[in-house]
């Protein structure tokens, strides 16, 4: 009875220490993680060709002539994952495994430089009467840039930046001396990949 007694105790103290040792593991992994946060960026360069037309009309309803606009420009985007918003919620580690289920994608910067814009000149050209203001040009780009912001979930930003990060968190883990690998992302599809800019007046 006594022996039986003792090899109880030890059981249930082998697994304090086995439960102490999986919450000091995910302390360190969570905190290797938050540590690498600023590197789970991917930067997107995204080329735009923008165009436009101006019609003169005669009378509201006879097209006289029309003027045309081409240009080429850039938008630059940097998306990532904040790793800080991962808490000890999101992994779980067995004696088999490690599952990691990472934040979402972001988009941490979009920035449209006028800088990159450049006018072709041998397609752009005014009509008589009927000319491509500075304004004009203002509302192409502008429509340009809207046109980008509403396509970047299309354009693989979200798979990309994933990728990057499971591989480096996957590299990380296997420094800790981890094999078994799971890593998830959680769901995002009922949300913009950034907020929706209002439109312009």
């Amino acid at each position: 009875m006594i022996k039986i007694i003792k090899t109880g105790f030890l059981f249930l103290a082998f697994c304090a220490v086995l439960t102490s040792c999986k919450k000091d593991d995910k302390g360190l992994v969570l905190g290797k993680i938050h540590k690498a946060s600023k590197l789970s960026t991917t930067e997107f360069t995204i080329d735009k060709i923008v165009h436009g037309t101006k019609t003169k009309k005669l009378a509201w309803f006879i097209n006289l002539n029309e003027a045309r606009f081409l240009a080429y420009s850039k938008a630059i985007v940097k998306a990532g994952i904040d790793l800080n918003k991962l808490t000890p919620d999101d992994v779980k580690i067995d004696e088999y495994a490690i599952y990691i289920n990472l934040p979402v994608v972001e988009i941490i910067n979009f920035s449209y430089p006028s800088d990159s814009f450049s006018v072709d000149g041998f397609i752009t050209d005014n009509a008589f009467l009927n000319s491509i203001s500075i304004y004009d040009q203002e509302e192409f780009f502008r429509a340009a840039e809207l046109d980008i912001r509403s396509s970047l979930k299309y354009m693989g930003i979200i798979e990309t930046t994933q990728n990057k990060t499971r591989i480096m968190i996957e590299g990380m883990l296997k420094a800790l001396g981890y094999k078994n690998i799971f890593i998830s992302f959680k769901n995002k599809s009922t949300k913009p990949l950034m907020p929706e800019i209002p439109p312009f007046n």
